[in-house]
């Protein structure tokens, strides 16, 4: 049996960062393309329509007109503004305050990261946590868990 390879937080989100990236390009969020290949967190689409309204009407608006792709895409659009407006190129790494529908990597436990790496990169991972004791500061960081490649 060999050694387990350790990770930061920040590493397996690099690596899920450039696998994903790609796929998007300048007119499309990785928000869009989640939930067109219903991969990832499967993006606007992991929301029921009750659901949606609710966490994007305090940057859309409410609308008794347009459909649900129609929102979606004036999502996409408010989604890539703020990509613009906070300097970063990946959805994911825009945090949105408390009040916005996504906090970014922010919104994905654990769990959830090593089920991204397992389905995307084909990695089967075990995120540890590296003696944290603060949730606030756990919150706070990206580089607070270890993980580790099972062999």
């Amino acid at each position: 049996m060999s050694a387990s390879q350790v990770f930061t937080r920040e590493e397996a989100i690099r690596s899920l960062r450039s696998a994903l990236q790609p796929m998007c390009g300048a007119d499309r969020s990785m928000c869009d393309v989640a939930a067109e290949k219903g991969i990832f967190c499967r993006g606007f689409r992991r929301w029921p329509d009750s659901e949606f309204h609710r966490r994007w009407k305090g940057a859309l608006g409410t609308s008794t007109h347009l459909t649900r792709a129609q929102m979606e895409r004036l999502a996409d659009l408010w989604q890539l503004a703020e990509q613009l407006r906070c300097g970063v190129g990946f959805a994911c790494d825009v945090n949105a305050r408390p009040a916005g529908a996504c906090r970014g990597w922010d919104e994905f436990e654990n769990s959830a990261l090593e089920r991204f790496c397992a389905d995307l990169l084909g990695l089967s991972l075990v995120i540890e946590p590296c003696g944290h004791e603060d949730p606030e500061k756990l919150r706070e960081s990206l580089n607070f868990g270890c993980i580790s490649m099972k062999t």
